[in-house]
């Protein structure tokens, strides 16, 4: 996985793309989400989001998606769990201090970000994340409406 999420990373741009086409379908879903209750749509929302997130992104699950506003860099594979930057510990090399043999998420993030038409969005201060949400779905949000809620200064990240 790490080695798909840098891709990815690497071609940012496109999965920006991507991602500003399949947030509008996932809103219209909201009646039938609404119909059938997102308590029950839950488990097997989240089992698919979790397949296709962690294989592509390297995912963590943690609820509160914000891969549009980091270069398509999932934060929370940061070992100390930053979500606003690195902590000041990068190697020389680009290195993570806690896990010298991964490249620091945050150097991955802010090139990822470069490559993106709304590249600024890395700028935007991320609040911490609420662990009661740990694998439950960040699409579900997004089709309820409630998505980028959770982002400081900001009504919504897209």
């Amino acid at each position: 996985m790490y080695r798909i999420r840098r891709w990815v990373v690497r071609h940012a741009r496109a999965f920006e793309i991507l991602y500003d086409g399949f947030e509008p379908l996932l809103r219209r879903l909201a009646p039938l989400v609404a119909r059938i209750g997102p308590a029950r749509l839950e488990r097997p929302v989240a089992a698919v989001e979790r397949a296709i997130k962690g294989w592509l992104f390297d995912c963590q699950m943690c609820g509160h998606c914000v891969l549009n506003a980091t270069g398509m860099a999932c934060p929370m594979n940061c070992p100390k769990r930053l979500r606003n930057g690195p902590c000041g510990g990068v190697r020389p090399d680009g290195g993570c201090e806690v896990k010298p043999e991964m490249r620091c998420v945050w150097i991955e993030a802010w090139e990822g970000s470069r490559r993106m038409r709304y590249g600024d969005r890395i700028q935007v201060v991320q609040l911490p994340v609420n662990d009661a949400d740990q694998g439950r779905s960040s699409w579900l949000k997004v089709m309820r409406g409630e998505h980028g809620k959770e982002v400081a200064g900001s009504h919504e990240v897209r």
